[in-house]
């Protein structure tokens, strides 16, 4: 049977609603009163990997602003219509800060921290502390930080304001190459201040505690450093897996799920080596579609796991359903 909805039985439609819905209200029919809520869910999900619990946590929304001025080396216009083709607003882009907390059973693995007290982005980032509670885990219960590089939005949650740890039963991993870049002193009156202070602040506390890593090495059981530079030179991605299922951890191979899967070769100006970036982004996240492996992104919309596949010249990341898992 073909059902045929004309324009005109759509305005009928509409007018019949009205009117029954005014006709309820002058003969006293009830309206709800219930008082607007103004509250959010609390900022974690949570699935299994494996014979491994995942918990993914929020230290909260961290905006860029202007796209024009971090997203370079295409047109503005370009930029803008990626954008907007994707209901995304055009003139603040807003990246996520989602890290995994990997619980193997024998040991709890938390991937990057967040920015920490440091406010350069604006009020709405720090809230990993906030986010870990809400999820019912506690930082003690933390025996490893895994740090895919060392700027600020993801080694400033390491310490509190006064120095001591926020996980204190936590080792610390890393590359040394980020370690010894982002903890130079001779930098401190340089660009790159902002990053240097606060990777000091967050690291040499734990110095004793650091842990390095290389390329190629499973340095805990179930996770393999993949070096990835260009975003900085130690940057590292990670390949988790428990029991035959795995995901990548990503850290900043990508920092946009439109921008740069679209156009992988744009640069960022975040980059330590942009062109250098570029071409490890390409190349990984050509490995990454060719064998299915799922990821999650730091900064990809929340919660940040899912897939990407070819597209063209570029991919397409395609989000994991947040599925309820009893």
């Amino acid at each position: 049977m073909t059902l045929d909805v004309s324009r005109r039985s759509l305005l009928a439609l509409g007018a019949g609603l009205g009117a029954g819905l005014g006709a309820t209200m002058m003969s006293g029919g009830a309206l709800a009163r219930a008082p607007k809520l103004g509250t959010q869910a609390p900022y974690f999900h949570r699935f299994t990997l494996g014979g491994a619990e995942v918990t993914v946590v929020s230290d909260g929304p961290l905006p860029l602003g202007d796209p024009s001025g971090t997203f370079v080396g295409v047109p503005k216009e370009d930029v803008q219509k990626m954008l907007t083709d994707n209901f995304l607003s055009a003139s603040n882009v807003i990246l996520e800060q989602n890290a995994p907390i990997v619980n193997f059973g024998d040991r709890v693995v938390l991937f990057d921290t967040g920015m920490g007290t440091s406010k350069l982005f604006g009020p709405t980032t720090g809230r990993l502390q906030k986010s870990i509670a809400e999820a019912g885990l506690k930082p003690e219960d933390v025996d490893a930080i895994v740090c895919s590089h060392a700027h600020i939005d993801h080694i400033g949650g390491i310490v509190r304001a006064d120095g001591k740890p926020l996980f204190p039963n936590a080792q610390v991993y890393i590359s040394q190459e980020d370690l010894d870049f982002w903890t130079d002193e001779k930098k401190m009156d340089g660009p790159l201040k902002d990053f240097i202070v606060h990777a000091r602040k967050n690291l040499l506390p734990v110095r004793d505690r650091i842990v390095f890593f290389k390329n190629g090495q499973e340095f805990l059981p179930g996770i393999t450093a993949i070096s990835a530079p260009g975003h900085t030179f130690g940057h590292h991605i990670f390949n988790i897996q428990s029991e035959g299922k795995s995901f990548a951890f990503l850290g900043d191979l990508t920092h946009h799920q439109v921008l740069l899967l679209e156009r992988p070769r744009m640069e960022f100006a975040y980059d330590s080596d942009p062109k250098m970036a570029a071409a490890t982004r390409v190349k990984l996240l050509d490995m990454l579609a060719a064998n299915k492996t799922a990821v999650m992104s730091y900064h990809f919309a929340w919660p940040g796991y899912g897939h990407v596949v070819k597209a063209g010249d570029g991919f397409r990341y395609i989000a994991e359903p947040m599925v309820m898992q009893l």
